[in-house]
């Protein structure tokens, strides 16, 4: 085509899933869907039998997205918003429901007009092809696309504009040195980010009963302890993939959960579900090596962790003694494996200090949401006033913990098992100092993790845990 004609002339055709919207609507809708009602599945392959169309368009009018709720791709639209003011035509050509395609059109406003699937035909691939060639002619319009399925239209427009391509549009776009729009690099680690690796800091719980009952020198115990707490962090990690599935919606109005990996595109819906199911089965598999009792445990932990998920973390207080009680499953758990005793004091002290992490967690949650005054915080059953009342019961915690640890120290149990037993009190101080600097800082506003993960990278916290296992040594050994 000669450099001087006019272009304006010629439409600029756009994909969505995956081009314009770093996300495929019909996975996520259909993700969303079973999420609020798994029995849908039934109705999802009665619709799929019916043909892909009829699919997208029955799960499209019950997902309840908005176009807000979508992760737009900001170099996508800022070149829309270019082309749009040379005076070209922008034309949304999808295979999404008319719902998405017709929403999406009006929130962005770089669309001259839509092409979407109906409940009869799925626009995509050569379908897309043939209704662009009858519209345009053939080589009379520029698409922009991402996927194999794009590659039929490729081929018929004037110009392609490759965006996050797949592995067949990127073999397209370099045999035929097509021009790649630049949307920023997706880390190779994404995978790791969204299993949180980091997390697995708490599953060091797991290996609690085996040092306090003095095990740690009998390899079984320990052996036992390393394949427990693999297991655990594998299906905790699935768990969370599970998790940011449901919240999607949520996870994109969040200032920082929006960075995660299915909330921002990075990754998408496919692959966290086949990474949650490779998490599973790896888990299901460790646990094939260890007692019948760890199974029974972890099963427990993964229907609570999935009440949680679903239905239990949107509750309010129901939420807080949820965590502090997934915490003490994990103690719980690690018994299980080592077959070692559990001590009511070690329960005791575990769920109260527990419960103070968990609400200091939720503390922060209220204190930096921007929400007007009385709006329910998204996805939780608190308003943002609550801060207050959650700070006084997660203090309140604290301070029951340390209770219970002086009573442990003084009770017979203790008295029997260590050498020297009041090696152990300066470990009341040691833990109210570790709990209450924590919620120090979360009243400063300076505190923006997961308080476990947080006493696990800070240097005091470590120091303080150190000094306290020093005393326990000491404790069990005597001089």
């Amino acid at each position: 085509m000669d450099a001087r004609t006019d272009i304006s002339n010629i439409p600029l055709c756009v994909d969505l899933d995956g081009t314009l919207l770093a996300a495929d609507t019909l996975w996520e809708g259909v993700a969303i869907v079973l999420f609020r009602n798994p029995f849908m599945i039934f109705a999802m392959i009665y619709w799929a039998m019916k043909g892909k169309a009829r699919l997208k368009h029955e799960v499209a009018a019950r997902s309840g997205r908005t176009a807000a709720d979508w992760p737009y791709r900001d170099a996508v639209l800022k070149r829309l918003a270019r082309e749009r003011e040379m005076g070209r035509q922008v034309i949304l050509v999808t295979g999404a429901a008319e719902s998405v395609a017709v929403g999406v059109a009006e929130h962005t406003g770089v669309f001259s007009s839509v092409l979407h699937s109906s409940t009869e035909v799925n626009l995509t691939s050569r379908r897309k092809r043939e209704a662009l060639i009858e519209r345009f002619g053939e080589g009379g319009f520029d698409y922009m696309g991402n996927s194999r399925d794009d590659v039929p239209v490729f081929d018929a427009a004037r110009k392609a504009i490759v965006v996050a391509p797949d592995a067949a549009a990127e073999k397209w776009r370099r045999s035929h040195d097509a021009e790649k729009l630049d949307t920023g690099k997706v880390s190779v680690l994404t995978p790791l980010k969204s299993i949180r690796v980091h997390q697995w800091a708490k599953n060091v719980l797991i290996g609690v009963p085996c040092v306090l009952n003095h095990e740690i020198l009998n390899v079984t115990a320990v052996i036992n302890s390393i394949y427990a707490f693999f297991a655990f962090s594998f299906l905790a990690s699935a768990v969370y993939v599970i998790n940011d599935l449901s919240d999607l919606a949520s996870d994109r109005r969040h200032p920082k959960k929006r960075h995660r990996p299915l909330a921002s595109g990075a990754m998408t819906v496919p692959m966290g579900l086949a990474i949650a199911a490779c998490l599973i089965v790896a888990s299901l598999a460790l646990t094939l090596l260890l007692p019948m009792d760890f199974a029974f445990v972890l099963a427990f932990y993964a229907f609570t962790t999935t009440a949680y998920t679903f239905f239990l973390k949107r509750k309010l207080l129901v939420d807080v003694f949820a965590l502090a009680g997934l915490y003490t499953v994990r103690i719980v758990a690690g018994a299980a494996a080592t077959t070692t005793d559990l001590s009511v004091w070690l329960l005791s002290f575990s769920i109260f200090f527990f419960l103070s992490l968990a609400l200091v967690k939720r503390y922060v949650e209220l204190h930096e949401y921007n929400g007007s005054e009385g709006e329910q915080v998204p996805g939780r059953g608190y308003i943002a006033d609550d801060y207050e009342m959650v700070g006084q019961a997660g203090v309140a915690s604290a301070f029951t913990a340390a209770l219970v640890l002086a009573l442990y120290i003084h009770s017979k149990e203790m008295m029997e098992m260590y050498t020297v037993p009041w090696a152990l009190w300066p470990l009341c101080p040691l833990i109210l100092y570790m709990q209450l600097r924590i919620w120090m800082l979360a009243r400063r506003g300076m505190l923006h993790e997961d308080p476990v993960v947080f006493i696990m990278r800070d240097w005091r916290s470590l120091v303080t845990m150190a000094i306290g296992a020093g005393l326990v040594l000491f404790g069990a050994l005597g001089t």
